[in-house]
């Protein structure tokens, strides 16, 4: 009994020891106590660093940094007989706006006395060179330096995003670093390379009298911690091509996606509407982000990137895969005809044929919908009776594609698309479904749904000959290689090497004899597919990819333009040009160039905004303005003086003819 209890003391004692000894620790040989004295005598002030510059992969600057300057409030040095009035003039306020904006401040969430929060925001030098002669008669109000991104472009706001000032999620995210007042990235690379781009913040250590003022560093700074400023971001964008590809869609919804196969390398990434992002800085920033989210006219809406967050039916260039994995789950080769004489025809579902009965190649030259809705057909029948197990094994080489998930790369928004399977149907339609229900995915117009940016990167896996790294945005990190392990892994897919060359036969076809053949260049091959995509909203969508040089791929380009009509007809053009300016590095087509940023399809987007106003009963008719009506009355007064003038000659006409008689 008696060693137990010898032990217990024993225990306890050495428990003793280690938390006297670590208390000793901490306030004899470190200074963490000594820090946290702060609130009587020691300050932390923070040096805030310089984001880390964007350059495209050619060393253009595209983001870089300007000074910015605001005016930050500490409650604890505010003196009882402060001069509320002066200080007013001094930055050009009201009073009225002093006390809400103080009154604002206080009740923040993160609001502390003795920490310093952001005033007033975005003063220029000319203001802060004129204030800082006279900051000093109110200590509560310190003048802080802040750099503001500054874009060399007036382009690709989607890609290149904005920094804003930090909400209370952002801080809980990440509370160790960021402050109220913090800026940091909210949406593209500035989002997705966020800690990257921001750096580390400088900590002076600064002591203090009883008054708050500075008496100097602590310690002579050797405790201060130095700032660390931002990497700087090389992307793979080109951005040649990113501004011709964005010239394209001016007036246009959709988006332009160009992707080195070899790499994965992203080289274009343009989505229409496009965004300057100087509207993301400035005094007017809050209203101009305002703006652009709220901007739903015509569907526009600008902040929704269409290239990576839209997704879209793949229309006839799904054909291509279609192929792929009947072959790969054996229920067609190269050689097989479907009876496509009168067109696809089969319990009661009627489709339109092209060619009539043809092989495989043929049927990719001409898209003939026919042949690939039997195609599918076979593959949901590869066990009769079980369309399930069927559609179930050719979603995964679906999902092998990069289809039906997210690519996991380094960009700020993503969308997975649809890739049905087998509990998709038994939801809609019950256990016992009859493969006829989805006969239309073969020819991309049933349930599926990609994104531009998963078109162009299974057509690198088909350019590939069955294998693609993931597309990612950044090459290097401070002048070196970008070391994220996700984008040195070869994603192999499902589907033997030995059926891509079909395909690839087809696709060669396509821009010599088939639905491409008015986009063939003579300075370059090309390999491609065109697509035409039916919505109900009104006119098809334009789709179309490809792949260039032929015989060594270099590039794939995939465009996608929301109810514009034919694939080759406008997606095509947009493919075509950016793979010719990449390849050949200028424009030789000039025709196709001028044919592109000339056109425009924003009446289709307003005449479906009416109709959907009409069908939800709100729409409302214009008011013709005041110099239309006085067009309309000159018009209507000028039509009447004509025909009265015309009566009148006929009259004087009709009398001169009699006197004639007489």
């Amino acid at each position: 009994m008696k060693s137990q209890y010898f032990k217990v003391i024993i225990a306890l004692s050495v428990i003793a020891i280690i938390f006297v000894a670590r208390l000793a620790y901490l306030q004899l040989v470190t200074d963490r106590y000594a820090l946290n004295a702060a609130n009587t005598s020691i300050k932390k002030e923070y040096v805030i660093p310089q984001r880390g510059v964007i350059f495209d992969r050619n060393g253009k600057i595209l983001v870089g940094n300007q000074p910015s300057f605001e005016i930050s409030f500490t409650a604890a040095l505010m003196k009882p007989d402060f001069d509320t009035i002066g200080f007013c003039k001094l930055v050009n306020i009201t009073k009225a706006s002093f006390i809400k904006a103080i009154t604002g401040l206080k009740k923040e969430k993160y609001y502390s006395k003795l920490t310093p929060v952001t005033f007033i925001k975005n003063i220029s030098r000319e203001e802060i060179a004129r204030i800082q002669e006279i900051i000093f008669k109110y200590p509560a109000f310190s003048i802080v330096s802040r750099p503001q991104r500054q874009y060399e472009v007036s382009t690709s706001g989607n890609l290149l995003g904005f920094t804003n000032q930090v909400n209370d999620l952002y801080i809980k995210r990440d509370s160790i670093y960021y402050l109220p007042g913090d800026i940091a990235g909210m949406s593209g690379i500035e989002k997705s390379y966020e800690k990257e781009l921001r750096g580390k913040k400088g900590i002076n250590y600064i002591q203090k009298d009883i008054r708050l003022r500075n008496v100097g560093p602590y310690k002579e700074g050797t405790l201060d911690i130095p700032v660390v400023t931002g990497k700087d971001l090389t992307l793979t964008i080109d951005y040649d091509l990113q501004k011709l590809a964005e010239e394209m869609m001016v007036n246009k919804f959709g988006a332009v996606v160009a992707i080195d196969p070899k790499t994965g390398e992203i080289l274009t990434l343009a989505t229409g509407p496009d965004i300057d992002p100087n509207l993301f800085v400035g005094p007017e920033k809050t209203r101009n982000l305002y703006k652009l989210q709220t901007d739903t006219l015509y569907n526009r809406l600008p902040t929704f990137d269409r290239a990576t967050q839209a997704a879209y039916p793949p229309g006839s260039t799904f054909k291509l895969l279609t192929a792929l994995a009947g072959m790969q789950m054996g229920v067609m080769t190269p050689d097989t005809v479907f009876p496509c004489g009168a067109g696809f025809n089969y319990k009661g579902v009627r489709i339109k044929g092209h060619g009539g009965a043809i092989p495989l190649i043929p049927a990719i030259q001409v898209s003939s919908n026919c042949y690939f809705s039997y195609a599918y057909l076979a593959i949901l029948n590869k066990y009769p009776g079980n369309p399930g197990k069927s559609i179930d094994e050719w979603a995964k080489i679906m999902h092998s594609f990069g289809l039906g998930k997210f690519l996991d790369n380094d960009l700020a928004t993503g969308s997975k698309g649809l890739i049905p399977d087998s509990k998709f149907y038994e939801k809609r339609f019950g256990k016992n479904w009859k493969p006829i229900r989805a006969v239309f995915n073969g020819m991309g117009q049933g349930d599926i749904l990609i994104t531009p940016l998963q078109l162009a990167n299974y057509t690198a896996a088909i350019a590939n000959r069955g294998y693609y790294y993931t597309p990612h945005i950044v090459k290097y990190i401070d002048g070196k290689p970008n070391p994220d392990p996700r984008f040195k892994v070869k994603h192999q897919t499902l589907v033997d090497k030995k059926y891509f060359d079909f395909v690839l036969n087809g696709m060669e076809q396509v821009m010599l004899h088939g639905t491409g053949a008015g986009l063939k260049s003579q300075d370059f091959t090309q390999l491609a597919k065109t697509g035409t995509a039916q919505v109900p909203q009104g006119k098809d969508n334009s789709i179309f990819t490809l792949i260039a040089p032929a015989d060594n791929p270099k590039i794939v380009v995939s465009s996608v333009m929301d109810h514009a009509g034919f694939g080759a007809t406008w997606a095509g053009p947009a493919s075509t040009l950016v793979a010719e300016k990449y390849i050949t590095g200028t424009i030789k087509r000039d025709y196709l160039y001028k044919k592109m940023i000339t056109s425009s399809f924003m009446p289709e987007y307003k005449r479906q905004y009416i109709e959907h106003l009409k069908k939800i009963g709100k729409y409302v008719p214009p008011k013709p303005d005041s110099i239309q009506l006085k067009r309309k009355a000159d018009s209507l007064k000028a039509i009447s003086d004509k025909n009265i003038k015309a009566a009148l000659q006929k009259k004087s006409d009709s009398t001169k003819s009699k006197t004639k008689k007489k």
